[in-house]
């Protein structure tokens, strides 16, 4: 299960990597522009995913009166917004990639400095009480690494060379359609006992709630176009796990049942936010199959 677990580990890398440049190929400076000048589109992207988002995580846990292992398993991943799936789910559905990709890369970013006040806050309201403390330059560096860097290599390739952009977006769209679906694959095999473990508990039903409410307050609060912010609600629908991984490590001490739980909130969350960016491409009238490249 490590060597598993260090391929898939290694084929996410890829996929994230993919993924951005492939969007960076598509995007242009004045189209970035726009999308960082609109101030309320920004403010309200902002509120949604690093507010509501993770108050709504918590008041989904209190509901449901979630075991204290699944309930920090969503706070988690409620408070870690920048998901690197929010910029696959925009070519999905034929949204406005350039867009979804920015904002995605900003809410990492920032998310990076934010996740562990917000997650300690919570858990401290919610008499929890653990301390998380993580190493926020660590993780502004994996997201500038993994995110920011191949997306601003596509923006310029797209910008000095670009009969060399549309001869290679279609590789790179392939590499990333690859990816995510060995991805997802490895996902539910690494971690199907996990799962199977939480049937009959409330801990999937919450993920998937949480993913699909995510999913329309990110549209609702957003401005523009509709597949602009139904992209803000695909971007709001999935988190970024990595901080959540690196909590469960330095706070929980990896401890299983988070693990497990984490896991099984974040392929719930997948499940319900898959389909909504799928229906959406096919009532656009764009082929799953287009929509993804």
């Amino acid at each position: 299960m490590d060597a598993l677990h260090l391929v898939l580990n290694a084929v996410t890398v890829i996929f994230i990597a993919a993924t951005m440049f492939a969007a960076g190929l598509r995007a242009t400076v004045p189209a970035l522009r726009g999308v960082f000048a609109d101030i309320p589109l920004l403010l309200l992207a902002l509120i949604a995913n690093m507010v509501v988002i993770p108050l709504l995580g918590w008041g989904i846990g209190e509901l449901f009166g979630l075991p204290s292992t699944s309930f920090i398993a969503l706070v988690l991943i409620a408070s870690s917004p920048g998901g690197p799936f929010g910029a696959k789910l925009a070519a999905v559905q034929q949204g406005d990639v350039v867009a979804g990709a920015a904002m995605q890369v900003l809410l990492a970013s920032l998310g990076s400095l934010s996740f562990a006040p917000t997650v300690n806050a919570i858990l401290t309201a919610a008499d929890l009480g653990t301390e998380v403390s993580l190493d926020v330059g660590a993780l502004v560096r994996t997201v500038a690494l993994l995110q920011l860097v191949p997306f601003a290599i596509g923006l310029l390739v797209r910008r000095y060379a670009e009969p060399a952009a549309q001869s290679w977006h279609p590789t790179a769209a392939a590499v990333s359609n690859v990816t995510f679906l060995v991805v997802l694959a490895g996902m539910l095999l690494g971690n199907w006992r996990d799962v199977v473990e939480l049937f009959g508990s409330l801990a999937l039903l919450a993920g998937f709630l949480l993913a699909g409410f995510a999913f329309a307050l990110g549209t609702l609060l957003a401005t523009g176009p509709t597949t602009r912010r139904t992209t803000m609600g695909g971007v709001a629908s999935v988190r970024n796990a990595g901080p959540a991984l690196a909590a469960i490590g330095l706070a929980f001490a990896d401890q299983p049942a988070v693990l497990g739980a984490l896991a099984a909130i974040l392929l719930s969350g997948m499940a319900a936010a898959l389909p909504i960016a799928t229906l959406l491409s096919r009532r656009r009238g764009v082929p799953e199959t287009a929509a993804t490249r």
